[in-house]
């Protein structure tokens, strides 16, 4: 099974209750960066330089918290910067695990081995350890020699301690297909719960270089598709057509918000025009309408499943529905 069952009951709760109430634009995944610092300076990462100015800000807990309540989805990923790194990280998963949320833990893997005993293991946690390919393409990325096997030591031993345990990995212009197939291969042989694989979005404080246009996005993902049942890949079906030029699917900017020590990023986790207060000025103030429309050239290659993988969630009925409970299941 890709996903445990209690969220699949959990966003359905969600979804139906958004829906009685007759709300059109609401979130499903609060994408919370408490902190910005990072122990890593990876080629294709936007964070470090567009907040190069604040790295050493962070969160209070209760600022943390408060976002989460005002979000109110049921899914909650904590990422950075690093967050291993921020100060209250232990009372932040135990604070959110007693309200009932789902939390995916993304870390670049260096110093989750050593950091195992400050949790637990739920079926509601899961770490999400990123890794952009093989040993050496890897730590040329991250630009640590040994990036790759500290990260990979630090899977297996959560894994042992019976954790749940997924990666995410970003696809780059000069990303070798044959190279993911050998990472995945080894990555399943690891044992882990899920794979998310995605092209990466073109930060315009990073090199243009690094990163795909959509004709490119879709020339390599047609061959990654065809992975879908040798390896545990957790980017859904419906998303993965889209990445193949097989589908059309509209951006939902406001499906995966963005709290960070600076406030409610606007409009959406990778575009950054404004912060704002609270996630009620975010929803009201944001021209949404000009996102969604895809008029902004910023918009023009994304691909990234943060933006389009929300619209296969609230647009998921009859064979599409049924096509991903198979395959949930199928795994």
């Amino acid at each position: 099974m890709r996903f445990p069952l209690s969220l699949y009951a959990s966003m359905t709760r969600y979804l139906l209750g958004k829906k009685l109430r007759g709300e059109e634009q609401f979130p499903l995944v609060l994408m919370l960066e408490p902190t910005h610092r990072c122990n890593l300076t990876c080629s294709g990462c936007g964070r470090i330089r567009e907040y190069h100015e604040t790295l050493h800000q962070e969160m209070t807990l209760e600022e943390c918290l408060h976002s989460v309540e005002e979000a109110e989805t049921p899914v909650v990923t904590i990422t950075g910067g690093e967050p291993l790194l921020y100060g209250e990280v232990s009372a932040l998963v135990e604070a959110l695990l007693a309200r009932g949320k789902h939390i995916y833990f993304c870390t670049n893997g260096q110093l989750l081995e050593e950091s195992l005993p400050r949790f637990r293991p739920h079926s509601h946690f899961t770490w999400n350890v990123h890794l952009d390919g093989s040993e050496r393409i890897h730590d040329q990325i991250i630009r640590k020699p040994g990036g790759f096997k500290k990260a990979l030591k630090g899977l297996m031993a959560a894994k042992k301690e019976g954790f749940r345990v997924s990666t995410n990995t970003t696809v780059y212009r000069e990303t070798d297909v044959d190279d993911l197939e050998i990472l995945f291969q080894e990555l399943t042989e690891a044992g882990v719960d899920g794979i998310l694989v995605a092209p990466g979005f073109s930060y315009e404080d990073v090199s243009q270089e690094v990163f795909l246009t959509r004709q490119e996005i879709m020339d390599k993902f047609r061959r990654i598709r065809t992975w879908a049942k040798r390896f545990p890949i957790i980017s859904n079906p419906i998303y993965l057509d889209f990445l193949t030029g097989s589908r059309i699917l509209q951006c939902t900017p406001w499906g995966n918000p963005t709290r960070n020590p600076q406030g409610w990023k606007s409009p959406c986790y990778l575009i950054t025009d404004a912060h704002h207060k609270s996630f009620s000025e975010l929803m009201e103030k944001t021209d949404w309408d000009h996102y969604v429309s895809g008029k902004d050239p910023r918009c023009a290659q994304c691909m990234v499943h943060c933006g389009f993988e929300p619209t296969v969630v609230r647009r998921m009925t009859g064979k599409d529905l049924l096509r991903m409970i198979r395959w949930n299941l199928d795994a």
